[in-house]
């Protein structure tokens, strides 16, 4: 695959990645309702594409088997953990640790696939989360106890999400790349269903708006995930991660049309940071070598 073509698949998925916040804001659905229908809903729309690669099952492994449901684990906790910190602080709080992404992915992808990065590369990711903790600096000015417990939940999601593309970033090598998001995103699903079935959390009796926000939840962030478990045939997780930078940007924006928070100064530089930082990598990073 061609740099443009990763370039333009990434874009889209930045700006798809960037209305999960927004989304997750309007409803009032506790955040693992919200991560299970978001995972069964995908499921369901994956399901035409899944149908003509059914054979691709029968030759699932045990060993595979065991993998996609660790995936499917950590994708779960990423989901509960990011949703429950949007209820705790602001949009731009809370996408800004997501920036650390890009440095949880550097410290795995060397533990478990002793992956090396160039000195340009570790330079401009720190540009960019530079300009990420521009874009939230208001609001840590201005964090109390709640909100930095929705920070730390934040952070927790960052260390799940990683390790669910650590994951994918071998699996999906052995199998369809829609065939993995399938399975994945639903073995997410049947693990927050047993969590909400265990901790007692309502599963049913939401207003339509509700059901609305969950259906939105799984078209426009979701085509992110599948883009990026498609593009880990091509790049490495450190390269998804990094692309990720852009989303503390475009939801920062939307939330300042679609939910009226503020940005200043300083937000709007690092937005533009950010971005030339994303661009950069994005022209130039290191890439895998695309399969067979």
């Amino acid at each position: 695959m061609k740099q443009k073509q990763i370039g333009l698949l990434l874009a889209i998925s930045i700006i798809a990645i960037s209305f999960s916040a927004i989304f997750v804001k309007w409803s009032d659905a506790p955040p693992t309702v919200m991560s299970m229908y978001r995972m069964y809903f995908a499921s369901v729309l994956l399901l035409p594409m899944v149908w003509k690669r059914r054979s691709e099952l029968q030759r699932l492994q045990s060993k595979a088997w065991t993998v996609l449901v660790c995936s499917g684990v950590c994708l779960a906790l990423h989901f509960a953990l990011w949703f429950a910190s949007l209820q705790y602080t602001t949009v731009a709080s809370s996408t800004i640790i997501l920036a650390l992404q890009p440095i949880v992915a550097l410290v795995g992808g060397f533990l478990f696939y002793k992956e090396r990065v160039e000195a340009r590369v570790v330079l401009i990711i720190l540009i960019a989360i530079f300009g990420v903790a521009l874009v939230g600096w208001g609001d840590f000015g201005h964090e109390d106890q709640m909100a930095f417990l929705g920070d730390v939940l934040s952070f927790l999601s960052v260390i799940a999400v990683v390790g669910y593309l650590l994951i994918g970033q071998n699996q999906v090598k052995r199998m369809s790349h829609w065939l993995y998001s399938f399975l994945v995103f639903f073995i997410a699903g049947v693990a927050l269903m047993i969590y909400n079935l265990v901790m007692a959390v309502p599963m049913v009796g939401y207003e339509m708006r509700e059901w609305g926000i969950f259906v939105l939840l799984a078209i426009f962030p979701t085509i992110a995930h599948v883009i990026f478990n498609f593009l880990l045939s091509y790049i490495n997780t450190t390269a998804i991660s990094m692309s990720v930078l852009g989303e503390p940007v475009g939801a920062s924006i939307l939330a300042v049309i679609l939910l009226g928070e503020q940005l200043d100064m300083l937000q709007i530089v690092g937005g533009v940071l950010v971005l030339i930082g994303v661009s950069w990598f994005l022209l130039g990073g290191k890439r895998e070598t695309p399969r067979e």
